[in-house]
């Protein structure tokens, strides 16, 4: 299976002062949203799953992401809506005040068919910058977009770029290798497991979700076919991991929904937790998280982490 994507930093300067929350996620992916809205959907309509052009419309597509009537694939039926194409990743700093004239960046992700529709995400957060974002609604301009420190889009003008692949192997093989890995939960981890948000992270259970993530993203946004292999033998595999050292704690952090006018909480687990086993198998899905995310809310940039492997 071979995951399309692009990773783009966007460089924005406060033309007024900023005034952002400690996890800016919740601030650009709700503007963005908004924003995105007013650009792309043709009918104004409230609720997208009752349109008309819900399955063709760029807006559906990118925000709602509904799947195609018929998906049986993964249980589908189970779900109203697939993974969504994009992952924002907002700006780490703790800094909340941004005076005039100071630039800031974020990362926007990009997955399979979202890639072309690149340049309504850049009118878009040029949008927002004149709605203005954070408390008091501070305004900024799109200053440019970087790949890898070269720059695609500055002045309206937007050059080509070649997406990048992630191969993700469609057999599953063991080896007898010992390895011990540190996953390093940097975003709040939401992940359900047994109709429960987990405070302690099973091995099998991050493979669980990590598998689906993947597989629903390459299957729906890339045109891939799904590994040969069953989920159930990658499972029992994953069972065998075993946890040495655990340092998650649950992180709390509310956000409000203006379109259902409700304060949200999206607390997850972040920190350190250590596995020891035959973890080489599992590297390639592990890696690919690392760009993709993993768990719920990753769109607003939740469920990013890092992983160390060292070999027993």
């Amino acid at each position: 299976m071979k995951i399309h994507y692009q990773k783009y930093i966007f460089y924005i300067k406060a033309i007024e002062p900023l005034y952002l929350p400690y996890y800016k996620g919740s601030t650009f992916r709700g503007g963005f949203g908004n924003a995105f809205r007013k650009v792309a959907c043709p009918l104004r309509v409230i609720n997208c799953d009752k349109c008309l052009l819900k399955q063709k419309c760029i807006y559906a597509y990118v925000f709602e992401t509904p799947p195609p009537e018929g998906s049986t694939i993964l249980n589908m039926n189970k779900y109203e809506k697939i993974p969504h194409p994009f992952v924002i990743e907002p700006p780490e700093w703790r800094q909340q005040y941004f005076p005039e004239g100071q630039t800031l960046s974020f990362n926007l992700i990009l997955i399979g068919s979202a890639i072309d529709y690149i340049p309504y995400f850049i009118y878009t957060f040029e949008q927002l910058g004149g709605i203005g974002i954070g408390k008091g609604r501070g305004k900024y301009i799109l200053s440019e977009v970087k790949i890898d420190g070269i720059t695609v889009y500055k002045k309206g003008i937007l050059k080509k770029s070649i997406s990048k692949i992630m191969e993700i192997p469609s057999k599953f093989e063991t080896t007898d290798s010992v390895e011990n890995l540190t996953l390093k939960i940097i975003t709040p981890l939401r992940i359900r497991y047994q109709r429960k948000f987990v405070t302690e992270l099973d091995f099998h259970i991050l493979v669980r979700n990590l598998i689906r993530r993947i597989s629903l993203l390459g299957y729906f946004h890339c045109g891939e076919q799904l590994p040969d292999f069953t989920v159930q033998e990658v499972i029992r595999h994953a069972e065998t991991i075993n946890t040495v050292n655990s340092n998650l704690r649950w992180h709390d952090w509310e956000r409000y929904s203006s379109r259902q006018e409700i304060k949200m909480k999206l607390g997850g687990v972040v920190g350190e937790i250590v596995y020891r086993g035959n973890i080489a198998p599992f590297i390639p899905y592990l890696k690919a998280g690392e760009i993709l995310h993993v768990g719920k809310n990753t769109s607003f940039g939740l469920g990013k982490y890092e992983i160390i492997l060292d070999e027993a």
